[in-house]
């Protein structure tokens, strides 16, 4: 583990620093590991994608609708329109990050690197009619919204690392903890934390 860069104070050596998560960090198997992240995804079906934005260097988050997954489920596929400004920032910068949350504040984070493919074949693969609504007919015989309008293109994430938090038991069992957890100054164990190297993703690829 790499040494910490930012630091605001000294605490007991045998107390944890981050007692969250000290006690919800979980380590089940790999395929447990990787399946739940699949499957939280999946129940989301939108993520928040974070770019580098190439003018200033700054970031820029937009919702993105999960179209595909490939890589044992892990590596994730979005449709875009070529001429957007996020293609413009990915091929400045390919690295990027997409983040899933849901109404009772399970999460995860996946970050990666993305790649824009435009080959016919795998757009033609993932096309939804759907695209039409959101690229519309330019009415000249090829922008039409359609497999074969080459705006249509696929973002492809190869994901390099992953965090997941995901809850344990019911939610009045996690309240029950939160508030006992506030009595004895104790952190409550209410999420299944996950942390997903770099190494055991490529061993489910």
């Amino acid at each position: 583990m790499s040494q910490k860069q930012f630091s605001n104070t000294d605490v007991p050596g045998d107390k944890p620093a981050d007692p969250y998560k000290a006690t919800n960090l979980t380590e089940p198997d790999l395929k447990e590991k990787v399946q739940d992240l699949v499957s939280f995804m999946e129940s989301c079906k939108f993520g928040m994608m974070t770019t580098r934005i190439e003018s200033s260097g700054l970031l820029t988050s937009r919702c993105m609708a999960l179209a595909a997954k490939e890589g044992g489920g892990v590596d994730l596929l979005f449709h875009t329109n070529t001429e957007s400004g996020k293609t413009d920032d990915l091929k400045n910068d390919p690295k990027i990050n997409i983040a899933f949350l849901n109404s009772t504040g399970e999460w995860a984070s996946v970050s990666g690197e993305a790649e824009i493919v435009t080959d016919r074949e795998m757009v033609r693969k993932y096309y939804s009619p759907a695209l039409k609504a959101w690229l519309g007919d330019l009415e000249d015989g090829k922008h039409d919204g359609g497999p074969e309008d080459p705006r249509i293109g696929v973002i492809k994430v190869m994901a390099v690392t992953a965090t997941y938090a995901i809850a344990t038991g019911t939610a009045l069992g996690r309240g029950a903890n939160i508030v006992k957890g506030a009595i004895t100054e104790a952190a409550p164990k209410v999420n299944k934390l996950r942390e997903i190297s770099e190494a055991e993703l490529q061993q489910c690829k």
